[in-house]
């Protein structure tokens, strides 16, 4: 399916890699169908991705694995929260959560509060909303980020 999007322009996206939510997004319950975007020369070892609505092709939310920032990110989570998911083990979980990007990078954070649960082996997902306060809306990355690209480039 081709689809033309804001920041990608027009792109093919494979049927099967296409995650349902069937309750939507928080604040965006009409959006139900994405797709993760990445950087192809990267793969999934891309640091920032996008997950980009196929339902409207002007929306596409950076997004990042929580542990690439917070390696102890570990979130204790109600089953039946996870139920628009399908069933989820280790191996078909992926989280992630949002990228916030304002003009000064220095202020780059994540929403550790609000993670996307993605069943890959059935491309389902549910977005969650953590009871638990340990986990802030706005935990700062600039600097992580930083470091790692130091070692990286080392």
């Amino acid at each position: 399916m081709k689809i033309n999007t804001k920041i990608f322009g027009e792109i093919e996206i494979s049927e099967e890699k296409i995650i349902t939510f069937q309750d939507g997004i928080i604040g965006f319950p009409e959006l139900k169908r994405f797709a993760l975007l990445h950087d192809e020369e990267r793969g999934t070892k891309a640091g920032i991705r996008f997950l980009q609505s196929l339902d409207e092709p002007g929306f596409a939310m950076p997004v990042m694995n929580p542990l690439d920032v917070k390696p102890d990110y570990d979130p204790e989570v109600d089953d039946e929260l996870l139920a628009g998911a399908g069933r989820i083990t280790p191996e078909n979980l992926l989280v992630l959560v949002t990228v916030s990007i304002p003009g000064d990078l220095t202020r780059m954070s994540v929403n550790l509060q609000g993670p996307f649960i993605i069943n890959t082996d059935e491309y389902r997902g549910c977005q969650l909303i953590l009871e638990s306060s340990s986990y802030p809306v706005k935990f700062p990355v600039y600097e992580i980020l930083q470091a790692a690209k130091g070692k990286a480039g080392a």
